[in-house]
């Protein structure tokens, strides 16, 4: 296989390897992918990549990117917000059940309480 030149610094050749190390949660993953041999940016080949992925994803430790847009409900004094039903699932909550709620900055945090 020819070596590629790099595309982040355009300078160096892309050389295969088979040590790049991730780091995710405190898991650490060794996957094979290419190495700048000028700049040392590594990029890990899209199979070995998508295996990582898939065994974070049963460790639980793949985030899972999550930006919700909703409006805001009246009721009585307070304001009402509807969690997806996917949350409801992935944290287990029940109607009825406590969560906690925190100002952190200028972010709201939503907790499930144990």
């Amino acid at each position: 296989m020819k070596n590629k030149k790099c595309p982040m610094c355009e300078k160096g050749m892309l050389l295969e390897v088979d040590n790049i190390v991730s780091e995710m949660d405190g898991y650490i993953f060794i996957e094979k992918g290419q190495r700048c041999t000028e700049c040392r940016e590594e990029f890990i080949h899209e199979k070995n990549a998508q295996r990582t992925i898939e065994v974070a994803k049963k460790l639980g430790i793949w985030p899972q990117p999550l930006k919700l847009h909703r409006s805001l409900s009246k009721s009585g004094r307070g304001l009402v917000l509807r969690i997806p039903s996917d949350l409801e699932k992935d944290f287990k909550l029940k109607a009825g059940e406590s969560v906690s709620i925190s100002k952190v900055g200028n972010k709201i945090v939503i907790e499930p309480e144990d």
